[in-house]
């Protein structure tokens, strides 16, 4: 178990990265609450990429809007909480530090392309492989001026685990 739970984190990445199987696994190490955002698309989101079409912007933001306020109630209730949210572009991940007292921290999964169409093969998924294309184009990585970490997502899930908890450490506690 990780000893300092943030308010939020965001587990990034593209489709096929390991966002939902990661972001559960970090849960239960810091003892937090666990979202997967697709949860939270709208059914026409999930049948337009079902379709194999890319969501565009005007699709994205209602659905932010509605992490963001998941998040900002989890943070208004005291309890930590990770969420798995693609939040591919720079303008995403504004979004969601906006709808939120206490800004996320974002945790981004980088797995190469081969693993990634590989890993879309393999399961069963609303997200189909052809839309890895589009994903990959649109994903913005975290610069260095975001609260964010970088882990290599091929790595053990245990060490990556532990890269969070080192880099939580190295950052300020959260305001509230």
């Amino acid at each position: 178990m990780i000893d300092r739970p943030d308010p939020a984190l965001v587990v990034m990445g593209v489709a096929g990265s390991g966002k939902s199987t990661f972001g559960a696994a970090l849960a239960i190490a810091l003892g937090a609450r666990f979202l997967d955002a697709d949860d939270l698309h709208p059914a026409s989101n999930l049948q337009k990429m079902t379709a194999g079409r890319p969501l565009d912007d005007d699709d994205r933001w209602p659905w932010l809007d509605a992490v963001a306020a998941w998040i900002a109630s989890r943070q208004a209730a005291g309890v930590a909480c990770v969420v798995a949210c693609s939040a591919l572009r720079r303008a995403y991940r504004d979004r969601l530090r906006a709808g939120v007292p206490d800004a996320p921290g974002f945790v981004y999964l980088d797995v190469p392309r081969n693993e990634l169409a590989r890993r879309m093969r393999a399961r069963r998924h609303f997200m189909p492989p052809s839309l890895l294309d589009s994903q990959l184009a649109t994903l913005e990585a975290p610069n260095g001026d975001e609260d964010a970490c970088t882990l290599d997502g091929t790595r053990a899930m245990d060490d990556n685990i532990a890269r969070v908890g080192a880099w939580l450490g190295t950052r300020a506690a959260p305001s509230g």
